[in-house]
């Protein structure tokens, strides 16, 4: 049996988003609506049965969803999206059922929903009942995501400040990441590439597989591929081919047109 899911998301590429990674995860979903504001959602909420999990974002065009709690009671697993940075977000590690980092990726989604199956319907709400939103709401308001600026290069016996607007990709090969430059110049990182996703601003960068981090301005150019695959021309070029899967192709030219 299908697990209803309801989305409240105020910008429409991302609710697609939302769709069609829900399409890609192992469990089966149906997606009994749409929404974009607490307006909406409280009205929801109020004449509908509420479905097992909804997928909030914490940022909508009449505010922060939190003000929908005040109004209705819900008896849902709430999974938190969100823009913040994760270390502006560590509070929701211990207030809240769930929460993911937009883009949101298709394992960390199969993995909330995972965590969902743990859970039955009494701890579901009485967690609700628990969350203190108005922390939340505080920490949300006072915090801004702040993306990394510099890198700091240690260059033999010396070191330097790399700024992040000079590094074309970031790739990963032998458990090692490096940062390669638009003048095609490679420095090693101490840091994996998952953790630097979270440092970089996604506006600008986009971790196409599990090997490379683009920025933006390194594409010149992006080509269909075999069964849905993309594959990108860059400059500066890499050493192996840059190709983007099947599951992360829609999503990666949504990124290119926002």
């Amino acid at each position: 049996m299908a697990l209803k899911v309801l989305i409240i998301e105020d910008e429409i590429p991302a609710q697609r988003l939302l769709k069609e990674t829900l399409q890609e995860i192992n469990f089966e979903t149906e997606v009994v609506a749409c929404l974009n504001s607490i307006k909406s959602a409280v009205e929801w909420f109020q004449n509908d049965q509420h479905p097992e999990i909804v997928l909030l974002d914490i940022q909508l065009s009449d505010g922060l969803s939190f003000e929908i709690f005040k109004q209705v009671k819900i008896e849902s697993m709430i999974i938190f999206t969100t823009a913040y940075d994760e270390y502006a977000m560590q509070a929701f590690k211990v207030n809240s059922l769930d929460y993911l980092l937009k883009p949101i990726e298709k394992d960390e989604l199969q993995a909330a929903f995972e965590k969902y199956q743990q859970y039955n319907k009494q701890f579901i709400q009485e967690k609700n009942a628990s969350i203190d939103f108005s922390e939340l709401a505080t920490l949300i308001k006072n915090e801004k995501p702040e993306y990394r600026k510099r890198f700091l290069i240690q260059s033999n016996e010396s070191f330097f400040h790399l700024p992040v607007e000079e590094i074309a990709l970031l790739y990963s090969t032998q458990g090692i990441t490096f940062a390669v430059t638009f003048k095609k110049r490679e420095y090693p990182l101490n840091f994996s590439l998952e953790n630097l996703k979270e440092q970089l601003n996604p506006d600008k960068f986009f971790k196409v597989n599990r090997q490379i981090i683009i920025n933006i301005e390194a594409i010149k150019r992006v080509h269909s591929y075999f069964n849905g695959k993309l594959k990108l021309e860059t400059q500066p070029s890499h050493s192996e081919d840059i190709v983007i899967g099947k599951d992360k192709a829609a999503r990666f030219k949504r990124w290119l047109d926002r």
